[in-house]
């Protein structure tokens, strides 16, 4: 258990085998799956964000769930969410027994990686040439596979990916 007053911290992110997660502030490819995976996992929970993930939802802050942005911007332009201007003051709105999940971006999963005690990947089995942000290198020695479930491409699903989970030794 790491030294924060939360619950578990996951990180919750879709990769390709580059680590790539993005490109122009939008996600690598769209995974109906995917989508439905992550709203199922991170439904009652908290989310922390970064702001330019917070400007790529569709609908603004998520439904069912604590948003938390971290932005030095105004609390004013999220609606619906708790600004917070750091990964520790954002925590700090977080209650003891509560799981809390990293949705991105960037910069947000670099500064958070070593707080997490979960990690939900989504690896799909490709790799985008002109993607232009990446997840940091993970030490997988440092993990656990506890959880494993591949998928094909499908009608929907232009690319092969597995849903990975991995708690911290």
């Amino acid at each position: 258990m790491m030294n924060h007053n939360t619950g578990e911290i996951a990180i919750i992110v879709a990769l390709d085998e580059q680590n790539a997660i993005g490109r122009d502030g939008d996600l690598l490819c769209h995974l109906p799956n995917d989508l439905k995976h992550f709203k199922q996992i991170t439904t009652g929970h908290t989310v922390i964000m970064g702001r330019k993930t917070y400007e790529s939802l569709p609908k603004g802050a998520l439904p069912n769930r604590t948003n938390i942005v971290i932005t030095s911007d105004h609390a004013e332009n999220y609606p619906g969410c708790i600004v917070a201007r750091s990964v520790e003051e954002a925590l700090t709105h977080c209650k003891e027994d509560e799981k809390v999940f990293i949705i991105g971006g960037g910069k947000l999963y670099h500064s958070s990686l070593h707080l997490a005690d979960q990690l939900y990947l989504t690896r799909i089995h490709h790799t985008f040439a002109d993607a232009d942000t990446f997840f940091p290198e993970i030490d997988f020695e440092e993990w656990n596979l506890i959880d494993i479930e591949p998928h094909e491409t499908d009608e929907k699903h232009p690319y092969a990916y597995t849903f990975l989970t991995y708690t911290k030794k």
